[in-house]
């Protein structure tokens, strides 16, 4: 009998309990509704104009709407395929981010690691700042600062020319113009993902260390061994990330760094994008190439996810 009334008690409230959660906890959908509204807005919405990638966009008839166009089907990226600048922009584009991926990566890695073996405190905090404030300077005035310290008569030059060396072309000639545009990537953005890091590792298990310690291992070995397998989760989310840009590239980076001497290595996506929607007025064929940007992007998200959960990482799928 007993066994029967507390089933009867307990039923009901199980029919209704999504009834009795939505009205105990309105207020944090009300709070949640903003920005799904927004991403519907803003980020979904404009999707839909993928389509000018496929049909014959006219931007100067503004009573003709988008759907009304001309399908052309698959011409733009064909079109691409076969123009030579676009695979020189994509070769450009390949070599300045993985260039970014080898030498820009795992540098705030290391730094985090750094700091937290430090015992300084004042030091610590010294350093993190120094590192992220550069992050809130835009392109323009940090492309100001590398050709004051790059140029043939910059600071870096004066300093080879005092020690008896010759003028080194780092703005004129193209490798060079490579290692200063790695570099200025390395200082504007390393401070950012150091905080991300130093997050990781303070939530680091304190007593492993310990342990390995009391074992006899050398600090090197408790990095190593103890440390680094601690934030690989993080560092293999970021590292996912990181590969799925390796064919899209911010616009105002090498836009802004750019001379007309070193043309031939600044050419990227972006600007031959921009090139052709602004200038030439192409903006089905800059969004058949954005489209393609998307897809090989997704694409290479996949593989390295794939690749970090064979390596017996979460990944981020």
């Amino acid at each position: 009998m007993s066994k029967n009334k507390a089933k009867s008690t307990i039923a009901p409230h199980k029919k209704g309990w999504l009834k009795l959660y939505l009205t105990t906890s309105w207020q944090l959908y009300a709070m949640m509704l903003v920005p799904i509204v927004y991403i519907i807005c803003f980020k979904y919405k404009p999707m839909l104009h993928i389509v000018i990638a496929f049909k014959k966009y006219n931007a100067f008839n503004p009573n003709l709407s988008m759907w009304d166009m001309p399908w052309v089907g698959f011409q733009w990226f064909e079109e691409a395929f076969r123009d030579s600048l676009f695979w020189k922009s994509l070769a450009n584009t390949l070599i300045l981010n993985l260039g970014d991926l080898i030498l820009g990566f795992p540098f705030p890695i290391i730094l985090a690691i750094f700091l937290n073996e430090l015992r300084s405190n004042k030091i610590r905090k010294a350093t993190q700042l120094s590192l992220y404030l550069p992050n809130f300077l835009s392109w323009v005035i940090i492309a100001g600062i590398s050709s004051q310290l790059f140029a043939a008569s910059g600071l870096v030059n004066n300093l080879v020319s005092a020690l008896g060396g010759s003028t080194v072309p780092f703005l004129s000639n193209t490798i060079w113009w490579r290692f200063v545009y790695w570099f200025m990537g390395i200082w504007q953005s390393a401070g950012y993902s150091l905080i991300i890091y130093l997050a990781a590792l303070m939530s680091n298990d304190p007593s492993l260390s310990e342990a390995a310690y009391i074992d006899g291992a050398t600090r090197m070995q408790r990095i190593w061994h103890v440390t680094v397998p601690q934030i690989m989760p993080t560092i293999s989310t970021l590292l996912i990330m990181q590969v799925g840009k390796v064919v899209s590239i911010s616009f105002d980076r090498p836009y802004m760094m750019s001379n007309a001497l070193v043309t031939d290595a600044s050419q990227v996506i972006s600007t031959f994008v921009y090139d052709r929607a602004f200038t030439g007025h192409r903006f089905d064929y800059a969004a058949a190439i954005g489209l393609f940007q998307s897809v090989v992007g997704i694409v290479l998200i996949l593989i390295a996810n794939q690749g970090s959960k064979k390596m017996g990482q979460e990944g981020i799928i």
